[in-house]
């Protein structure tokens, strides 16, 4: 049965979403995570199922960057971004094109080695009239592990830059984070945008992006938080996402305000984001952030996360 290359459009979305929630465990590679679609939903629909990005790997931490916020490269939605390879209708792999030159892929548990998948992924993703990823230098996000990865490399594909995901255990109770918590809804939209165009270089993220993201199918399994110091003044935010109980969450993304650092706001507001992934029933909550960025490493070790060994992505010159 022949693998099929496909761009589900608005309506496919759902069916993504749901295979991304069901290949999240403890113990998996750090991969691309339903979370990721809800971030990249800030910009409607019609475009998530577009290309663009100005999000990023799981947990984008301002004091430290990470796919999240610090490697924003765009700012298009799910439908047209994202695509599936199936056969005989199964999903086997997704992809999110966070950007015109980044593929972050992942691929179901059970054939994550599988030859006849990993050959058809590694054409797609070489031949720009697939419509995957075009020419010059670019990017790929893959499991580690999977065959794909080995095969990209006798390609001639490259190791890029090293990224450290992070974890943090939910079975046991989350300590109070010590500031004033609160969560985000409609009225407060705005609050969490200008903690977010604060904490990030480059933002434009809206009221109007907010409401767009919690429209998305994602969002129903997610918790926006906003940090608040003693005078009343939002201090950092954060984004929740869960994949459903028993399942690992992510933190996408965390952000202090530039004005508020290096007061243990992001601490306060990383354990206040697993407090909250806890109790949508998470059995743990992820990140990923660059392993230069050794405060935001540091930040969310302070916070109980403990790193796991680090990533890369793979890229192709120009």
């Amino acid at each position: 049965m022949a693998i099929v290359l496909g761009k589900p459009g608005v309506d496919g979305l759902s069916k993504a979403v749901g295979v991304l929630r069901e290949w999240q465990y403890d113990g998996a590679p750090m991969q691309l995570h339903p979370g990721d679609l809800g971030w990249f939903w800030r910009s409607g629909a019609e475009a998530s199922a577009a290309a663009g990005r100005a999000g990023g790997r799981g947990g984008g931490c301002s004091a430290g960057g990470g796919r999240g916020g610090a490697r924003g490269r765009g700012g298009d939605a799910p439908a047209a971004a994202v695509r599936t390879w199936s056969r005989d209708g199964q999903i086997l792999a997704v992809g999110l094109l966070d950007g015109p030159g980044l593929l972050r892929l992942t691929i179901a548990p059970d054939a994550q080695r599988g030859e006849g998948l990993a050959r058809q992924l590694v054409e797609d993703v070489t031949e720009p009239e697939r419509g995957v990823l075009p020419e010059g230098k670019v990017n790929i996000e893959a499991p580690v592990g999977a065959l794909v990865q080995d095969l990209l490399f006798e390609d001639g594909w490259s190791a890029d830059e090293p990224w450290t995901p992070l974890r943090r255990d939910l079975t046991e109770p989350v300590k109070d984070p010590g500031v004033r918590i609160e969560a985000v809804g409609p009225e407060q939209a705005h609050v969490f945008a200008a903690v977010h165009r604060a904490a990030f270089d480059g933002s434009r993220f809206t009221d109007e992006r907010w409401h767009a993201m919690a429209a998305g199918l994602p969002f129903a399994d997610a918790r926006c938080l906003v940090a608040y110091d003693d005078q009343g003044n939002a201090v950092a935010a954060v984004t929740v996402w869960s994949a459903g109980p028993g399942r690992p969450g992510l933190l996408e993304p965390m952000g202090v305000h530039r004005g508020h650092r290096r007061h243990g706001y992001g601490e306060a507001i990383t354990v206040a984001a697993a407090a909250a992934l806890q109790e949508l029933g998470s059995s743990s909550a992820i990140v990923c952030t660059p392993s230069s960025n050794v405060g935001a490493v540091a930040t969310y070790e302070s916070a109980g996360f403990q790193q796991r060994p680090e990533v890369r992505d793979q890229y192709r010159d120009a």
